[in-house]
């Protein structure tokens, strides 16, 4: 086996393993629960709380809350992104690598078969063709070995010419297969770097959760259910209800009765079930289900998918909220939605307007 060969097969070799490392579940996907350390913070969960108003307090810490648990929400979408990217980048670098070898293989036999019409021909060499032609005893056998040799001749210029494609075609695909693994490494990074993040934000929230007495935490729900229902009324006080008339498609439909399934089940960043979900892992796994891929971030489906009126919304759409998309739910009707969360919260239904809405998209357009 010559140098250049090895050196090609053994590139592919070490590219579909190192592949197959990153994708073996729990290794370069693991979403590790944070650990949390409480630190007291001075005025909540502690004797400095009573001095001050408690609506106004809690009020503060629900509002931080919502900040930190948006900022994952956030960094989820980006990781997700870079997630998916890489799927797609390692199922290339696979492919690439496949090729390489395929290529290599070709490559042998052609020079094989270029070895084995030279070594004819060098036989068959020796006196000029005007000498061979003199001597032969039968002239006409001579000029049809000619042919034969002139044909040789051009299937071998074709050899070289298919030998030279595939040298080329080698050349290109290794450097396919070095670009990508620049993007691959490159998304492993983004990923990280949004790993920190997200579990940076979910334990800044935590530890301002447990560090609130009973009372508090049950003062802080009925502060956010009280904050979502102010949301959803005004949202319904607009009439916007009145001229939203639409009907589910039969994918619609599928997509409604996937996520309705998978009320209650936890949500967890990065995840797309079957046990846990994050915001748009449910609504991706919902439509793939009726049959329909769709993107697997918010940011992405509120990119890439026909926008629509709110009053034109029908059942099966999905809302998108906040300026920066960082959040998507299912409308399954009645001024409703089926969606996870956040952290710590399970699959519900919700308010269609209980959070600001971005706009509207429809996956079966």
């Amino acid at each position: 086996m010559g140098t250049g060969k090895r050196g090609l097969i053994t590139a592919a070799v070490t590219v579909v393993c190192a592949v197959t490392v990153l994708a073996v579940p729990g290794i370069a996907f693991a979403a590790p629960t944070p650990t949390v350390t409480a630190t007291p913070t001075p005025g909540v969960g502690s004797s400095a709380a009573s001095t001050v108003e408690p609506g106004k307090d809690l009020e503060a810490v629900r509002e931080k809350l919502d900040q930190l648990y948006h900022a994952a929400s956030v960094a989820t979408d980006a990781y997700n992104a870079a997630e998916e990217r890489t799927r797609k980048q390692s199922a290339e670098i696979v492919e690439l690598a496949k090729k390489i070898v395929q290529g290599q293989d070709r490559l042998d036999e052609l020079k094989d078969r270029a070895g084995a019409a030279a070594r004819a021909q060098y036989r068959g060499g020796g006196l000029p063709d005007e000498a061979k032609l003199m001597l032969s005893d039968n002239p006409q056998q001579f000029l049809d070995g000619a042919g034969r040799v002139i044909q040789g001749q051009r299937a071998t210029k074709g050899l070289i010419g298919e030998m030279t494609r595939t040298q080329q075609d080698l050349e290109q695909y290794a450097k396919d297969a070095t670009s990508q693994w620049q993007k691959l490494e490159a998304d492993r990074q983004v990923r990280a770097a949004a790993q920190k993040k997200i579990e940076k934000q979910i334990a800044a929230a935590k530890t301002l959760e447990s560090q609130l007495e009973k009372e508090e935490k049950e003062r802080l729900a009925e502060l956010e259910e009280a904050a979502a229902h102010q949301a959803q009324t005004a949202w319904l006080d607009s009439g916007i209800l009145d001229e939203i008339k639409g009907k589910a498609s039969a994918q619609g439909k599928k997509a409604v009765q996937f996520a309705t399934a998978q009320m209650g089940k936890p949500y967890e960043w990065g995840a797309e079930g079957p046990k846990t979900y994050d915001c748009s892992g449910l609504t991706s796994q919902a439509w793939a289900s009726a049959g329909h891929g769709i993107p697997r971030t918010s940011q992405e489906q509120w990119k890439q998918l026909k926008h629509v009126d709110i009053k034109d919304m029908r059942p099966g759409d999905l809302i998108i909220y906040f300026g920066d998309a960082s959040h998507v739910a299912m409308y399954v009707g009645d001024g409703a939605i089926i969606h996870a969360p956040r952290p710590g919260r399970t699959v519900t239904l919700a308010g269609a307007g209980t959070m600001p809405i971005l706009g509207v998209v429809r996956p079966d357009a």
